[in-house]
């Protein structure tokens, strides 16, 4: 996997490395040579320390850690940063079937994991990026947080917390063509991956819609080395379709 519309030596960032995504996007982006360095972030398990692979620690719940994490990383030094996290059940949360099963704590879980953590890493990470050349920020959402395209219902805290952080990604893009007009700045819908996140919600999907961690992460990746300036703040699916809100 390479990405030639990135510089030779670009270096990248993965927040959530540890994640069945996250660890994919690192090894992909590791195994293109024209990569010279990957910081790779998780809450805990950090990936070992390779000579291109630098592992950090953060809490997405806790902004301290990461501007600590984003103050390793000088500014107009950083090519790529994707954001990897997500949660849709947990302990206490679970995607709600009706109105009736909403819950004040889920909702705000939902939120503090899919929109606020993601949204924090954008204010640190953004003004990093290159500035004089082509640079691209990347956040992984989901179909489900459109609204256009919500035809069952459900999944209430899931959906709109994906949704909210469509429309942060929205407001970033507008906001970095000002400064860095070079900049992609996109939310990623990965389709269904084989990890713990979608592991409960697996029995009706076909086999062949059914992607393996590293096959997803080599086509989101090929579909941010095809974007371009014009098409930042919007949302794209891994096969490059692009999702209305």
């Amino acid at each position: 996997m390479t990405l030639p519309s990135l510089p030779e030596g670009y270096r990248a960032a993965v927040f959530g490395a540890s994640g069945g995504i996250g660890e994919a996007l690192v090894n992909a982006l590791a195994s293109d040579e024209r990569c010279a360095l990957i910081h790779a972030g998780s809450r805990s398990s950090p990936l070992p320390e390779t000579a291109r692979v630098k592992p950090f620690t953060f809490d997405l719940e806790d902004e301290s850690s990461i501007a600590s994490a984003a103050g390793q990383i000088a500014a107009g030094e950083i090519d790529l940063v994707i954001v990897a996290t997500g949660r849709l059940h947990a302990p206490g949360l679970q995607p709600e079937k009706s109105t009736r099963s909403l819950e004040a704590t889920a909702l705000h879980e939902a939120f503090a994991i899919n929109t606020i953590g993601p949204a924090l890493i954008a204010k640190h990470m953004l003004p990093r990026l290159a500035r004089n050349r082509r640079a691209i920020f990347a956040a992984l959402s989901a179909r489900v947080g459109s609204i256009s395209d919500n035809r069952l219902g459900g999944w209430h805290s899931y959906r709109a917390s994906k949704a909210a952080l469509n429309m942060l990604i929205r407001t970033f893009a507008i906001e970095q063509a000002r400064t860095h007009p070079q900049t992609v700045c996109v939310a990623l819908h990965p389709g269904t991956v084989d990890t713990p996140l979608s592991k409960p919600f697996q029995s009706g999907v076909a086999t062949e819609k059914l992607f393996t961690p590293a096959l997803s992460a080599t086509r989101l990746l090929a579909v941010l080395d095809t974007l371009t300036p014009a098409q930042s703040g919007r949302l794209f699916a891994w096969d490059g379709q692009e999702i209305t809100p």
